[in-house]
């Protein structure tokens, strides 16, 4: 069997793909993530993905390698990574009491036959009405800050949602049913 390479840092994707029982290495590129592409947000994170795919793709010779990422869309706008306290608030205080979409893009990439599928997912996601004390809380945490839409579904952002639409695991960013179909088209099933 092929080797697959999971080229991402996120311990969540690593988490679920892990539930596969598919071995597996880790192998994360030096890709440059470009969100102010004029794209559509389903086209963005496939086209990331995909970029994320083939920044390691040398490096793994017979290999499947899969790619991912996730971004956050309100009202049509993409929700990157706040990376400051002041923009973690401002995110959200305008996802409070809205709805918004996680939208996870994923790209397997075989480098024997250069064949590539990309595929997107999202899901629904229904916030809460959050008080100013509780964002502030939640800000002081941390955990907003390196989290694409300044929120963590799977922590302690969990308690702001209300009910969510779709593959829980995509909103973790790694949609694993549409992954499986997928990988499937490859030969590569999960080991029971």
């Amino acid at each position: 069997m092929k080797t697959i390479v999971l080229a991402s840092s996120s311990p969540r994707r690593k988490e679920i793909f892990e539930r596969t029982r598919i071995p597996f290495v880790i192998d994360v590129g030096e890709y440059e993530e470009d969100m102010s592409l004029d794209m559509s947000p389903h086209d963005l994170v496939k086209h990331l993905a995909f970029g994320k795919a083939t920044a390691v793709k040398d490096r793994h010779p017979s290999s499947i390698i899969i790619g991912a990422d996730t971004i956050v869309v309100l009202d049509g706008a993409v929700l990157g990574k706040p990376h400051t306290p002041e923009r973690a608030k401002e995110m959200l205080v305008s996802l409070s009491g809205k709805m918004n979409m996680i939208v996870t893009g994923y790209a397997v990439l075989d480098t024997d036959s250069g064949e590539v599928i990309t595929k997107s997912v999202e899901l629904r996601v229904y916030f809460r009405d959050m008080t100013e004390q509780e964002i502030d809380g939640y800000v002081a945490s941390g955990e907003p800050l390196d989290k694409a839409g300044a929120y963590a579904i799977q922590d302690m952002g969990g308690m702001f949602i209300e009910k969510i639409e779709g593959d829980y695991n995509g909103a973790m960013g790694l949609p694993l049913y549409s992954l499986l179909k997928t990988l499937k088209q490859f030969g590569i099933e999960p080991s029971f």
